[in-house]
């Protein structure tokens, strides 16, 4: 009896899994419509440069955008 009430428990404990998967995969295969001004923008390199001097450019662009975000000052908490 204790192994036909296991049995039962891991048959239904699958098929919740699989349910989830199933959802899961289903969402993930609708595509999200990303607008133009997402804020997500690519790095203007020179055109004809080699691919190691684009490389050099991208990394500088990225490094100044990072140094950009980290000295923007935040807003005080009210917590205090």
């Amino acid at each position: 009896m204790k192994g036909m009430t296991g049995l039962i428990g891991l048959v239904v404990t699958l098929a919740v899994v699989a349910f989830l998967v199933k959802t899961q995969l289903r969402s993930a295969s609708v595509p999200v419509a990303v607008p133009a001004d997402a804020g997500v923008s690519v790095p203007a390199t020179t055109p004809g440069a080699s691919p190691a001097q684009q490389s050099s450019q991208i990394q500088q662009q990225v490094r100044q955008a990072v140094e950009a975000s980290v000295q923007q000052s935040r807003p005080a908490s009210e917590d205090k």
